[in-house]
């Protein structure tokens, strides 16, 4: 009986220790080869606009003041509604179509999908230039619908970017980093691409995600993530052993009333 029971909780014991176990740091740690002396930045890695964009786009001159005729058809106004008694405006954002253009005042149609926010501001300033609108423009875009979203076993959200730059592991910050579970191997990123939908998986646990394409998202990146087939067993060991520890308790209750039982019978009155 004795050997009995002290083998069933050495079985339990173990059980116990294997299925906490199954993680280690090595799968869940980020980085896990990254340089004593760090790695180069990549610079060239830059949001690129796209179709259904929504882009401020304001337009300055050194040579010309705020409020000059000039600049008056490039910076309009939009209404948003009246808000308290007070008018609620902004400047009108410019949507991207379908095909990646604009249209954008006295210039026309401008074809905008993959360029940077800076290659943008370029190109629109050297048109007019070019076009002798303006000798010395600023011109400045930027995002104004910059979302990433995330999406998980637990939930979803949606992360609001404030500027035009959020690297992937600023995103998985920004929701509130990965469960222990979270498989680190299969970390999905779906884009749209060219008109088609891609997936691409990124190993936050490597440095090579810095020199990947979709380390630095695009607005509209869809993260989701996987996770460990075992997960369900592990989040209800606890369950799992009490309702084992029941049964053992259940069993040894038998056993002792059939012992007992036995005495009883073989006993000489």
């Amino acid at each position: 009986m004795k050997t009995y029971r002290s083998t069933l909780y050495f079985l339990l014991a173990l059980l116990a220790i294997s299925a906490t176990s199954c993680i280690t740091p090595k799968h869940v740690r980020y980085l896990q080869d990254m340089p004593k002396d760090g790695m180069p930045i990549n610079e060239s890695l830059e949001a690129t606009v796209a179709p259904y964009d929504d882009l401020r786009i304001y337009v300055l001159s050194s040579s010309a003041g705020k409020d000059d005729e000039l600049l008056k058809p490039f910076n309009t106004i939009q209404s948003l509604g009246t808000t308290g008694g007070a008018a609620n405006s902004r400047l009108s954002g410019y949507l991207v179509d379908s095909e990646g253009n604009i249209q954008f005042p006295v210039l026309g149609t401008l074809h905008v999908e993959g360029l940077t926010r800076l290659q943008l501001q370029d190109t629109i300033a050297a048109q007019l230039i070019r076009n002798g609108q303006l000798k010395d423009p600023l011109v400045i875009v930027r995002f104004l619908n910059f979302k990433v979203f995330f999406l998980s076993s637990s939930g979803g959200k949606v992360l609001n970017i404030s500027d035009e730059r959020c690297t992937f592991l600023e995103a998985l910050a920004m929701s509130g980093g990965l469960d222990w579970y979270t498989r680190r191997d299969r970390i999905g990123v779906m884009r749209e691409v060219d008109g088609r939908r891609v997936i691409h998986y990124l190993d936050p646990r490597s440095t090579d995600i810095f020199d990947d394409e979709f380390f630095v998202l695009q607005q509209n990146d869809i993260i989701f993530t996987e996770e460990r087939p075992y997960k369900f067993f592990n989040a209800n060991l606890n369950t799992v052993l009490g309702f084992i520890s029941s049964i053992t308790g259940l069993v040894t209750s038998a056993v002792s009333v059939i012992t007992l039982y036995k005495l009883f019978e073989n006993w000489s009155w």
